[in-house]
Parts: structure tokens; sequence; C-alpha cells
């Protein structure tokens, strides 16, 4: 934290605006979260009652503004294993208590140039390798320096330097689950809007440079290609993604590898039915742990599944081919954004093609006022990886 303080004062502005020329916002959300697991294995079930408060202000002053927000996580029922607490005979739900300084972070802004320092969220393109974990209650964010640059219209480049990630496990975080991990992580990302799409290229320099997380073994580097568009088909829009990246070992991870990763997915939204299908692949390299692709600082939660069995890469690496199909109305009553989905995932190995399992997700959410209500639904039927696992969860979501 001292960096990033030594780095907010650097950058602050000194004369730009006088004090009636500030203006204040405050921020506030709220998150209420059952979560139960069942899981085969286990004695017993898990069942966590979490609430997540979050609350903070930005001031602004002309091209210039500054953050600060906190946040808490309270287990109101804590009959689950956290990570860190709790009796691992029950199965893992990922949101262990926490009092934290979420973001504190400064800002410069034009209509050509951004530059954001300190403690910040940073979501690249689909989150795939650098994002935030939302759905976590404690969530990710990265003490760093960002520069956005826009030369022309339809071009921006993306330049980060994070030299510590704070990681979801919170202010207890210990061992292979560290409250932070530092290192000298770069992502740099160039964007270009073309008529088939956002083309992107992209740099992720990965370094976890802590012994206990797997021992350095995370580190990454990984360079690829993406391609992010959509058009009309008829009376109906097609949405497409298209991304391929090689990665290989860097900084002090001692393993030699190189892995490559693939994605390809297609949606059809027809206005209220949409129907898509995708298939993803995080390859292997020989077969021993920690040299398959791994996505260490993504949002792991939106890819393979909700049952989370791949947050980390089995060594034989694993592909994923799913098809979802869902239904949305803009209005029910009093209703808003009212939202039905499932999600069908047929796991197998990239080597040698072993049946991994296979999972159904189900979603429906709705808003209401400032409220969004959700309920979701994960089961995960295991072949030859993991085990059977059902997690069912109602969310509630507030934000002012």
């Amino acid at each position: 934290m001292t960096r990033t303080v030594a780095i907010l004062l650097a950058l602050a502005p000194t004369g730009v605006a006088h004090a009636q020329d500030v203006t204040l916002k405050p921020l506030g959300e709220a998150r209420l979260r059952y979560e139960s697991v069942d899981q085969d294995g286990l004695a017993a079930e898990a069942h966590a009652l979490t609430l997540r408060l979050r609350a903070g202000v930005e001031a602004k002053a002309g091209r210039w503004s500054a953050l600060v927000e906190g946040q808490g996580t309270l287990a109101v029922v804590d009959d689950y294993f956290d990570g860190l607490h709790g009796a691992a005979t029950r199965p893992l739900v990922a949101d262990p208590q926490n009092i934290a300084l979420a973001r504190a972070q400064i800002r410069y802004a034009s209509p050509t140039f951004a530059l954001t320092a300190g403690r910040q969220r940073i979501a690249l393109d689909d989150e795939r390798f650098v994002g935030a974990v939302p759905f976590r209650q404690n969530a990710q964010s990265f003490d760093a320096v960002r520069a956005e640059i826009t030369p022309a219209k339809g071009v921006k480049a993306d330049l980060t330097y994070a030299w510590s990630v704070r990681t979801i496990w919170g202010i207890d975080g210990t061992g292979a689950r560290q409250q932070a991990v530092s290192g000298d992580n770069v992502f740099a990302n160039l964007g270009v809007v073309t008529p088939v799409g956002k083309v992107a290229a992209f740099a992720y320099l990965v370094d976890q440079d802590e012994a206990a997380m797997q021992g350095f073994r995370m580190s990454s580097q990984s360079y690829g290609a993406r391609l992010d568009g959509s058009q009309p088909l008829g009376k109906a829009k097609i949405a497409y993604q298209l991304s391929y990246a090689r990665q290989s070992d860097w900084h002090r991870n001692p393993n030699d590898y190189a892995a490559d990763y693939f994605l390809a997915d297609a949606a059809i939204d027809f206005g209220a039915p949409r129907v898509g299908v995708g298939y993803e692949i995080l390859g292997a390299d020989d077969g021993v742990a920690l040299t398959s692709f791994q996505t260490p600082l993504a949002t792991g939660f939106k890819f393979q599944g909700w049952a989370d069995k791949f947050l980390v890469t089995p060594p034989d690496g694993v592909r994923d081919l799913y098809a979802s199909a869902g239904w949305g109305w803009k209005a029910i009553g009093l209703l808003k954004a009212v939202t039905l989905q499932t999600v069908y995932h047929d796991y197998r190995s990239d080597r040698a093609s072993r049946s991994y399992g296979d999972e159904i997700d189900l979603l429906a959410s709705a808003k209401l006022g400032k409220v969004t209500a959700s309920a979701r639904y994960a089961h995960y039927d295991a072949d030859t990886f993991a085990t059977d696992t059902d997690k069912f969860w109602l969310q509630l979501d507030w934000m002012l």
C-alpha cells in the first residue's frame, strides 16, 4: 500500500479547481446472498448466508477525480469452509469474512488519454485473463498504474503495471490463499474497431511472486488476439467471439512449458429468445501439474460452469463444449429486466480426450427498483474429474 499512497500523492492535482468546482458523488451498494453446496465425498453440506456492504465517495474536479471505497463481508450463517476458517469437511464457499479498502485511486481523463493510479478494479475484454471477480463477495482489485490511450476514433491502447493483486481471500488470507500477491504484472491490450467487430492484440505477463502461491508456478506470459463483434441477421442479431493465445512460463516459474488457448462463441438474439453455442480450450503441455494453460487473474466464475471445478486447469487441460438458451422480458408488471437462462457444458481433457463430466447451469433474475434478485443452480456430474456437486444461490443486490 505504501507504493500506492506515494503514487497518489505524486499525481494529486494542486490548484486544479476551486472548492466550488469539486463535485462529490456518494457510492454505496449491498449484497445479501445465500449459497448452499452439496458435494460428494464430504461429510456435510455447506450453508453460507453472507452480507457484503460497500461505501465510498468519488470527488471530481474538471478532468481529475479521486475515489475511495471500503467494503466489509459478514457471515450471518457460517456453516461452510471459507478456505481459511471452518471445517474442511464442508464444501468450499470462497466468501470469508473481511473488511478492507476496496478502492483508493486518483484518475485523470481527457478524450484521448486516461491515467488511473492506486487500488482499482481492472476488467479487460471478457475477463478471461484479467478480471475483477465480481461474483465473489470480496472481489479482486489491483494496486496499479493504468494508462488508456485513444489516438484515433476506434483505436485504443490499454497498458497496466500492477505490483499487487488484492485477492478474494481478504485480510486473513495466508498460505496458498494470500490476502495479496505481489509481483511485476504487465497487461497490454491494443484494440481496433473494424466493420466485423473489435479486433484486439494482447500480452499479459502474470508474475505470482509468492512462494506459497504454488511455488511461483502460476507465473506466465500469454500473447494472443481476439475478435468480438455482432451483425444483423434478418430481424435477429448474431454476436460472436474468437480468441487465441499462446502461454509459456515466465519470471521465476521453474516449469518449462507452452500451451494454447482457443475460444469460439456465437449467439443469436431474436429479441426475447436467445440461443448460443461455444467451444473453449485451455491446452496442456506434457500432463504435469501447472504446465497447462492457467488464468489465475481471470473472473473464473464466468467460464466453464458455475460449479467452479476448473478454476485451476487440470494437468491434461480442459475442453469445454457448451450450449445456452435464454429468454428475456423488458418488464413483467413491476419487474424489470426479467431473465431466464440455461447453459449445458460437456468437459473433456485436452490430452487423451477423456470425459471429465458435464454440467447444467440455471439462472432466473429480475429487477425491482434498485434491487436485483436472482436465483442460480449448478449441477456437475463427474466422470473422471472431481466429484458430483450441486450448488444453489439466492441473491439480492442493491445499489445507490
